[in-house]
């Protein structure tokens, strides 16, 4: 009798936080953003490339699921906050971003601006599962 595999249980989490008033267009565009600074920044959680049965390759991705939750302006500012205070790295991505259209517009938007000032409209952040759920406490997750 054959046995599956044990399931693979991360210790470690990625996860994205969103402004729950954004339009359906601007939530996929602000995950992709902030999970894209995550995967260069964190190299461990790529995982190894794949391929098809004909052998054809693609691109590696992400080796665990990434978590999507919403919340209100103030959850963010809060989860920022937190973050910033457990010495999480983090991406964000202002109400500012919105209105550029090029990376060396998007950082000078967010270097104009203070950190507790920061109109923030998501985050991502990755770090140990005990910390990432203490940073997103009062998140729910987006449906």
């Amino acid at each position: 009798m054959e046995t599956s595999p044990a399931p693979i249980r991360f210790d470690d989490k990625i996860a994205v936080l969103l402004r729950e008033d954004l339009e359906p267009w601007q939530r996929l565009n602000v995950t992709a953003f902030l999970v894209s600074g995550l995967g260069t920044a964190e190299p461990e959680v790529i995982g190894e490339p794949y391929a098809d049965a004909d052998d054809v390759e693609y691109l590696p991705m992400f080796r665990q699921p990434v978590l999507v939750f919403e919340g209100t302006k103030e959850l963010l500012t809060t989860a920022h906050a937190r973050a910033l205070s457990r010495s999480m790295r983090i991406a964000v991505f202002t109400a500012d971003l919105f209105s550029t259209g090029n990376d060396r517009d998007n950082r000078a938007a967010v270097r104009a601006v203070g950190t507790d000032a920061l109109d923030l409209v998501g985050i991502a952040v990755y770090g140990p599962r005990n910390g990432v759920d203490k940073v997103l406490k009062g998140a729910r997750m987006h449906p």
